[in-house]
């Protein structure tokens, strides 16, 4: 899974998943930018170049820092989609913002980047773009209902946009993990068994996975990746 001085992005880039993805590629080789809206000063870890205050769901932002890290990176091979967020509310007593909130920070987002990325992998002849959906998606429980929704969402836009780019040599495939063992959902849930849940280190050896040539046969696949849970 050699990825050496492959340019990659990764949203979300400065939180928990995000970082431990970017750790992994820059492992294999690859040359990494990430792109989130928290400020510059979030960034973790070293040997990426980080684009802070960058609100993903307006298209032309999106559109300027991807261009811009393309551009730092000489060049770009792989999107990874990591920006999202998580609300637990029930229909009846949550709020209708959250569905409005939710899709735009985890499909929206993922869209626009998607959409200011391609003209960088067309041009390429050759790229890779991985989202991360939600093994919830597949079946919402109460409370998840706008999550879900949201999430689903980036499955469908991952098999319309692999099925588009398919004969140009660009695949894209979704990754669906179950509870991702971070210190904010070890926070949530202080009572659960963390070690059933699936860490970001293993999501970023999957990713690489995507990215690499060995997978170049793989597109527009849904990929659940769940630990024990």
């Amino acid at each position: 899974m050699d990825l050496k001085d492959r340019g990659c992005v990764v949203t979300g880039g400065f939180g928990a998943l995000g970082a431990a993805v970017a750790r992994t590629l820059r492992e294999r080789g690859a040359k990494v930018a990430l792109i989130d809206r928290a400020p510059a000063g979030a960034a973790a870890g070293d040997g990426a170049i980080a684009f802070g205050g960058i609100d993903l769901a307006d298209p032309a932002s999106a559109k300027r820092a991807i261009d811009e890290a393309a551009s730092k990176l000489g060049g770009l091979y792989a999107l990874v989609n990591v920006a999202g967020a998580f609300r637990w509310e029930t229909v009846a007593d949550g709020d209708v913002a959250t569905w409005d909130f939710l899709y735009s920070v985890n499909l929206k987002t993922a869209l626009c980047a998607s959409k200011a990325a391609l003209p960088h992998l067309l041009s390429g002849g050759r790229g890779r773009i991985v989202n991360i959906g939600a093994g919830a998606a597949a079946k919402a429980t109460a409370g998840m209902g706008a999550y879900a929704a949201s999430k689903a969402g980036v499955a469908r836009l991952t098999e319309a946009l692999s099925e588009e780019v398919k004969a140009k040599g660009i695949t894209v495939n979704a990754v669906l993990p179950s509870i991702i063992d971070t210190p904010a959902n070890r926070k949530d849930m202080p009572k659960a068994d963390f070690a059933k849940w699936v860490t970001p280190e293993a999501i970023g050896e999957l990713i690489a996975f995507l990215l690499s040539d060995e997978a170049s046969a793989i597109t527009g696949a849904l990929i659940p990746i769940s630990g024990r849970v």
